[in-house]
């Protein structure tokens, strides 16, 4: 036939199997973010405050009647990675309760409280000034000395721990912006309120309601 000319048939889209199967990579990947910055920023705080309070250097100083054993803890040779490992803590929560530049200034926060942690917890694996200052407190000798001075592992573990803080801080960093806020969940949802029953006037025969208008400032007498 003349005149008639064939119109193509769109075909249907073949579907992805992400669309075929729901799911949205970009929300899957933003929870596992989440859950890997969760889980790494956590255990790194709970790790550097476990491990500061553990001995860091072992030794003998010397005395008049031989030597007296010393040890020192993470806190006596340096408390900056205790005490940046709870500002690590107050910042992953407050990744929660902030959006846009204060999240991300936060997220640095957090980063860089795990890298001062490790730095320091590091510094301390070899530092001998907290035994020395031990070693004259005990004997009351100024100038005591240490002999037989070994450190544990114990400051290297909590450097370990201030690199899971700095790893949570680099996730938060670079996932932070897809993550859910803490106001969010408190949000309205837009429904309105229910609005308020409107107040019937009151009944000439019930004395109480006429001593209840007048308590409002409403005069009884006038018809609704």
């Amino acid at each position: 036939m003349e005149g008639v000319s064939a119109v193509p048939v769109p075909q249907p889209r073949a579907r992805t199997a992400d669309s075929a199967s729901g799911a949205a990579p970009d929300s899957a990947g933003s929870r596992r973010s989440l859950a890997a910055g969760l889980l790494l920023g956590a255990a790194g705080a709970t790790v550097v405050l476990l491990a500061s309070g553990q001995t860091w250097a072992e030794g003998d100083a010397a005395t008049g009647g031989g030597a007296l054993p010393l040890s020192v803890d993470g806190q006596d040779v340096t408390g900056v990675p205790a005490a940046l490992a709870v500002v690590g803590l107050a910042a992953l929560v407050a990744v929660f309760a902030v959006r846009g530049a204060g999240r991300r200034i936060v997220a640095a926060l957090l980063a860089l409280s795990g890298l001062g942690a490790t730095l320091s917890a590091w510094a301390g694996g070899s530092d001998s000034t907290a035994l020395d200052e031990e070693a004259a407190r005990t004997t009351g000798d100024a100038a005591a000395t240490i002999h037989a001075l070994s450190h544990t592992a114990w400051p290297y573990v909590t450097a370990a721990g201030g690199l899971l803080i700095l790893l949570a801080g680099l996730l938060a960093l670079r996932y932070g912006s897809r993550w859910p806020a803490m106001s969010g969940k408190y949000e309205r949802d837009g429904t309105p309120r229910p609005g308020k029953a409107p107040r019937t006037a009151p009944d000439p025969d019930r004395p109480e309601d006429l001593w209840k208008a007048l308590d409002r400032g409403e005069d009884p007498t006038r018809e609704a």
